[in-house]
């Protein structure tokens, strides 16, 4: 069986890069490449894997209508799959209780933690706010694998 440390393992050997899937309207699958990183949850603290998404992408549409995703991450032959319920935390998905520093914050976390450095956080929160950019925040139900 595995577990998020094996996504974070996997997951860092490619730069953070992982496919995430999401259901369309006519229940055919979706499929992107994103960046991903394991973050505690900002208001319960639990272990959950984290994407930010433009505030206009199809996946954030089949969310909305849909809070279920699937995210596979591979290095060579091995790979992991994380699959749970989501929640979006962005300027157009509020969570009760956090504000937009806080938001601010969490696309920071989720960046770092997919592997991201930056030289200027302002300008990256610029960015972040100006493509209303949501995090996606991933509650693992199963973690499985080849391995």
């Amino acid at each position: 069986m595995s577990d998020l440390g094996d996504f974070t393992r996997i997951s860092r050997a490619d730069s953070g890069l992982c496919v995430v899937t999401t259901v369309r309207d006519d229940a055919t699958v979706q499929a992107s490449v994103v960046n991903a990183g394991v973050i505690d949850h900002p208001v319960t603290g639990k272990p959950v894997v984290g994407v930010v998404a433009a505030g206009q992408s199809r996946k954030l549409r089949n969310l909305r209508r849909r809070l279920r995703t699937t995210l596979v991450t591979k290095s060579g032959w091995e790979w992991v799959a994380v699959e749970g319920p989501t929640e979006l935390f962005g300027p157009d998905d509020p969570i009760v209780g956090l504000d937009g520093d806080a938001l601010r914050l969490l696309l920071r976390a989720v960046f770092v933690a997919a592997g991201g450095t930056h030289g200027d956080w302002d300008e990256y929160d610029r960015v972040m706010a100006a493509e209303r950019r949501t995090a996606i925040l991933v509650t693992p139900e199963r973690v499985y694998s080849n391995s």
